[in-house]
């Protein structure tokens, strides 16, 4: 497929969350508490339950709410340094692993309770403690989890993507977070990229270049818990095959090598992207006159593929999902909240 037609296949959608990125963005500049993200990903979702999108819309559409908001998170880069990044990345780890481990054992115990089957519970845990769609989409394969739990799974922690979206910046205003306090909250408790990129810039500028670094070593956490769940499993299939092979009379079948290149394809590119483009501002590379550019760019960006992101929301999913894996996401979400804001406290970060 040339260029060109990618480009005429992929403008309509486009157009339309641009389009609707601009209103939310004039509405941000007249209601700032609310901002502009958010108020692009209210009004997609209106227009998108309003009338659902058309099959010539929805290529667009996917490229907004993927592609435009992976580049804004590369922009993000672009006003840090590699130290910078690093600095943040240390001290927002005892916060960052505590919410993890609470997340992942209130998944076991309250999925458990609720009933809730063992892959779907771990791709609502995993999703919910590390990065939401990134998380569930790594996991899947390695547990060997079915669409139909993908889908539950994903619309589970959609509607609490919107929620914190909505949420926390009230939350952070009410209990009067500096911005590099809730770029903190959010880069360790909102579960999504885009959320908490979305939830961040609504506060300020400094809450989202702080919750981006946050969240990128939140996102490495992928690696040992991938890692963990294919040592888990493989020993699991290694067992069965192994008694299946004695009872036949056959050789085993060999276990699956984790080679570095393996483990190095689980880090989402943007955020290799994030760290590239800090490298480079950190050579002096990109003036500092322009970083308030950059930033305003970025944040439309953002704005666009939150729009996108609106616009494709999908209710029927939520339906279809059920009330167990509903009242699970929301569990782990306000447990991942309060558990990020006491160890925040414990920890003196506020």
């Amino acid at each position: 497929m040339s260029a060109i037609t990618t480009a005429r296949r992929l403008a309509p959608g486009l157009a339309l969350a641009t389009g609707i990125a601009v209103v939310a963005t004039v509405i941000g500049r007249f209601l700032p508490v609310v901002g502009a993200p958010v108020s692009g990903v209210v009004l997609g979702a209106v227009i998108g339950l309003v009338r659902r999108p058309s099959d010539a819309l929805k290529p667009g559409i996917t490229a907004a709410s993927k592609f435009v908001l992976q580049l804004a998170v590369v922009l993000l880069g672009a006003q840090l340094s590699l130290l910078e990044v690093a600095r943040v990345g240390v001290a927002s780890l005892p916060v960052m692993l505590g919410t993890l481990v609470i997340c992942l054992v209130a998944a076991w115990l309250v999925g458990r309770a609720l009933g809730v089957v063992g892959n779907l519970r771990t791709l609502i845990g995993v999703g919910t403690g590390i990065c939401g769609a990134s998380a569930i989409a790594a996991v899947t394969p390695v547990i060997g989890a079915v669409s139909v739990e993908v889908a539950y799974a994903v619309s589970t922690i959609f509607l609490f993507n919107v929620a914190a979206v909505i949420v926390f910046p009230v939350v952070g205003h009410a209990l009067g977070m500096s911005q590099h306090a809730f770029g903190l909250f959010a880069g360790t408790a909102v579960n999504d990229t885009s959320s908490v990129v979305a939830a961040a810039s609504t506060y300020g500028t400094q809450a989202a270049n702080f919750a981006v670094v946050v969240k990128l070593v939140r996102t490495l956490m992928i690696i040992p818990i991938v890692l963990g769940l294919a040592w888990i499993v493989g020993r699991r299939e290694q067992a069965a095959a192994a008694l299946a092979a004695s009872e036949a009379g056959a050789e085993p079948t060999p276990a699956v090598r984790w080679t570095p290149r393996r483990v190095f394809r689980l880090v989402p590119w943007f955020l290799i992207g994030f760290v590239v483009a800090a490298a480079v501002n950190s050579t002096g590379v990109i003036p500092g006159p322009a970083h308030p550019a950059i930033a305003t760019v970025a944040a439309f960006l953002i704005t666009v593929a939150l729009s996108a992101i609106g616009l494709s929301t999908d209710i029927a999913g939520f339906r279809r999902a059920g009330f167990r894996p509903l009242v699970l996401g929301l569990v782990l979400w306000v447990v991942v909240s309060l558990s990020s804001l006491g160890l925040m406290a414990l920890t003196g970060s506020f």
